[in-house]
């Protein structure tokens, strides 16, 4: 059989993907199957022809009412775009990319791949008494059983993840001493698994409290094993004192050089106190600026305008980001004060399937779509600009319409997405038809 004439088969036999579970986008390949077979090992060059990149704005009485596209090429060599060039629709060798919008691969930053149902039988929830801690002794109940079969839920819940669009997570993991450290074990297996086509950075999650279960000694070994950001939880309510859970948790990152990103769902005068607090200690230790973040910090929402804004405001200062999952219903964050005073804010699905919830889509593009509607970011600008929500803060035209991605020496994570504008794209939660990791094609 020729070259050029690669049935689907084989070429999934080369690619060493077909035995991973991930589609690829039939429509995609066109006659260029070899090519594709060669783009997917990433290393050796291809061309991607038909591909829609925004260029710019169109205005009517100074506001933007139209984003500009056009069709170019793009090629791809040793995980790096190299080249973007004037499209050419004829080329056989080129891999078709049928006119759709080229996006920055989404990231998710706030997810638990380590304990899901995923992939499983369908399980709904299941809310003890207790809040918080109610889970905590469900959890002790049924992480056991989960264990079991942990590392290849976590791969399939990677591979809805990557259907969706995105190719890096920022993952917590489990460490208590119900599991002690084999849920990070057990993650690790399934990330080392899919390491050629996502990729991943790690929380160590004190899930069941730092001293109120005795999580400490699994915490400093979990931080020599390969994690990248020290994680928490409510320390007031769960542990029972902010300052000597926080101090801990600074500390064990500071000796780990990690980051820090801890759950905060404390609604009241202790989740306020915990901000202010976490701030304190990042600000007496610059070593942590831009590496600490909160997660949900849903005591933001609770608060006057102006405590948000000195609040937003402080976070800004100390180089501490917010990762929401962005609420609805009687809770909304002050997303909108977050970015005015150039807070880093991110998303993620948290909860897909799992006994915290059932109502994830693995979609960080719904995300932005559920920002937009709650913040009222209905315009053409505004829409595209909720985009960065979903790609980590990285969008394909500045704010006064000059294109800034993609670019020659990018790294080549990309998405194909059937949309004609970011902005369409979020409104409309279009499909995504193709993900590229590091050039390699793995949806």
């Amino acid at each position: 059989m020729k070259k050029t004439e690669i049935s689907r088969k084989d070429f999934l036999k080369m690619s060493g993907l077909g035995l991973a579970g991930i589609a690829f986008t039939s429509g995609l390949l066109g006659s260029a199957t070899a090519l594709a077979a060669e783009a997917s090992h990433g290393s050796k060059g291809y061309l991607l022809k038909n591909v829609r990149l925004e260029t710019g704005f169109v205005y009517e009485e100074g506001e933007v009412v139209h984003t500009k596209t056009e069709l170019y090429c793009v090629s791809i060599k040793d995980g790096k775009i190299t080249g973007i060039s004037a499209n050419k629709p004829n080329d056989t060798q080129a891999i078709d990319a049928k006119g759709w919008l080229m996006l920055p691969a989404f990231r998710d930053m706030h997810i638990h791949l380590d304990k899901t149902f995923y992939g499983g039988q369908w399980q709904a929830t299941r809310r003890p008494q207790g809040g918080v801690k109610g889970m905590i002794a469900l959890e002790q109940q049924i992480l056991p059983e989960m264990l079991k079969t942990s590392t290849l839920h976590a791969e399939k819940l990677i591979e809805l993840l990557q259907s969706k669009g995105s190719n890096y997570a920022r993952s917590h993991v489990n460490i208590e001493p119900t599991s002690k450290l084999q849920s990070l074990l057990h993650l690790q297996k399934a990330l080392e698994n899919k390491k050629a086509t996502f990729g991943a950075e790690l929380v160590a999650f004190p899930q069941h409290g730092v001293y109120y279960t005795d999580s400490v000694p699994y915490l400093k070994e979990a931080a020599k094993m390969g994690i990248d950001y020290i994680g928490g939880l409510d320390p007031y309510s769960i542990d029972g004192a902010i300052e000597k859970t926080m101090d801990f948790t600074v500390q064990l990152a500071l000796d780990n050089n990690k980051g820090i990103d801890i759950h905060l769902h404390e609604q009241g005068e202790s989740g306020v106190k915990t901000i202010e607090y976490l701030i304190k200690k990042v600000n007496e230790n610059p070593a942590l600026r831009n590496k600490t973040f909160v997660s949900h910090a849903f005591a933001l929402a609770r608060v006057d305008k102006a405590k948000q804004e000195s609040l937003a405001e402080a976070l800004s200062a100390a180089g501490v980001g917010i990762v929401s999952t962005i609420p609805f219903g009687g809770l909304i964050m002050p997303i909108p004060t977050l970015y005015k005073y150039n807070v880093n804010v991110m998303t993620g699905n948290d909860s897909i399937i799992d006994h915290w919830s059932t109502f994830g889509s693995g979609s960080v593009l719904e995300k932005a779509n559920t920002m937009a509607q709650l913040y009222g970011y209905s315009s053409e600008f505004l829409l595209s600009r909720s985009l960065k929500l979903a790609t980590g803060n990285i969008l394909p035209l500045d704010d006064k319409g000059n294109q800034q991605w993609p670019k020659a020496g990018d790294t080549a994570d990309m998405v194909l997405i059937d949309a004609s504008c970011s902005a369409e794209a979020v409104s409309r939660i279009s499909p995504v038809k193709s993900l590229i990791n590091k050039g390699q094609i793995v949806y």
